[in-house]
C-alpha cells in the first residue's frame, strides 16, 4: 500500500472533496487537524500546517507546488466533465503525450491530483 501526505489549509473541506468528488473513504478524521483517506491501495494523509509529526525541515509547510499523485481512469473526459460541473478547479488543459492523456486537478488547498487515462488498456 502506498501513502502520501498533503498539507491542507482546510482539513474538513478537503475531506469532503476527496470523499465526495474522488471516491475516497474516510479512515480517520480529526476535524481541523488531520485526516486519513483511502482509495484502492493508496492512503492519503491530510495535515493542517503545523499539525503533522514529520519533524522540522526548515520553514513552514504549505500546500500547492507541482508534486502530485495520479488517479487512473478509463474515461478521463467524463471524469473531468463531472468534476468541472461540480465547480472543480483545474490547472491547465488536457495533455496528450506519451502513454496517455492527463489533466491536473487542484484540491481545495491547491494540491495537485493528476487525472490520467492510458492510451492503451492493460493487456493490449
Amino acid at each position: 500500500m502506498a501513502s502520501i501526505r498533503y498539507v491542507a489549509t482546510d482539513i474538513d473541506k478537503s475531506v469532503e472533496f476527496y470523499r465526495d468528488k474522488l471516491g475516497f473513504s474516510v479512515d480517520m478524521h480529526n476535524p481541523g487537524k488531520f485526516a486519513a483517506l483511502v482509495r484502492d491501495d493508496l492512503t492519503l494523509y491530510l495535515s493542517a500546517p503545523g499539525a503533522g509529526s514529520g519533524g522540522t525541515a526548515g520553514g513552514t509547510p504549505e500546500p500547492g507546488g507541482w508534486n502530485r499523485f495520479m488517479i487512473v481512469t478509463e474515461d478521463v473526459d467524463g471524469l473531468i466533465a463531472r468534476l468541472g460541473s461540480g465547480g472543480a478547479k483545474f490547472r491547465g488543459e488536457i495533455s496528450e503525450a506519451g502513454a496517455g492523456r492527463a489533466r491536473l486537478l487542484e484540491d481545495p488547498s491547491g494540491n495537485l491530483i493528476e487525472l490520467f487515462e492510458f492510451k492503451k488498456k492493460k493487456g493490449q
